[in-house]
């Protein structure tokens, strides 16, 4: 694939490395999906945030992020070059339920997600990994360490969420570019073990 499916028109990007590839970065309403995708971007991030207004508090649970003032309402778009040759287009989910019907047409040609996590709300990503398991879309969980937020370990946050053995559960800053870098190489590698491993079970 030698560009990512779906980029948006007229988007300032460099030419087209040797391969490039499609990461959707999902999770709950606030869990910093936005934040990842912009500290990560080496382009300037495409978003589509709205304030949030009085009408839509009745519809979307604000409680845990009362401080957040606006929500992505179709997706954001960013670049970042892990390495020469290799780039990853990064789609960010909206993270309402009134949203999911975006979902499906997001996904399509995705390598893999990641599903932030926050604590508070721990909840909330359930969706995104009953999603992405049921397409057999590989991904990982990031726990977004929130500073007022209670701190987990990785392993606690696996059993809470009931997550199959073998799916990485890493903790982050989605406010740091390394500490977001470090969590999308980890998925990178996470969907090429599985993808070897689905290649060599359909040789046998």
């Amino acid at each position: 694939m030698n560009a990512a499916q779906g980029a948006p028109e007229g988007a300032a990007l460099d030419p087209d490395p040797e391969l490039s590839l499609k990461i959707l970065v999902a999770g709950g309403f606030g869990a910093g999906k936005t934040t990842l995708v912009g500290s990560v971007s080496e382009i300037r991030p495409l978003r589509t945030e709205e304030r949030l207004s009085e009408a839509g508090q009745s519809v979307d649970d604000t409680g845990g992020v009362d401080s957040k003032t606006s929500t992505t309402v179709a997706m954001d778009f960013g670049r970042i070059t892990i390495r020469d040759g290799l780039a990853l287009y990064l789609f960010g989910t909206p993270g309402q339920d009134r949203f999911w019907f975006l979902w499906d047409d997001l996904s399509e040609g995705a390598l893999g997600a990641v599903v932030l996590a926050d604590t508070r709300r721990l909840q909330d990503c359930f969706p995104a990994v009953d999603y992405f398991e049921r397409r057999a879309i590989p991904f990982l969980v990031a726990v977004n360490c929130f500073a007022e937020a209670r701190s987990y370990g990785a392993d606690e946050v696996s059993h809470a969420l009931d997550l199959d053995r073998g799916i990485p559960v890493v903790l982050c800053d989605a406010r740091d570019r390394d500490s977001g870098k470090e969590v999308l190489v980890r998925l990178v590698e996470h969907a090429g073990r599985l993808r070897s491993a689905r290649q060599l079970d359909s040789v046998g």
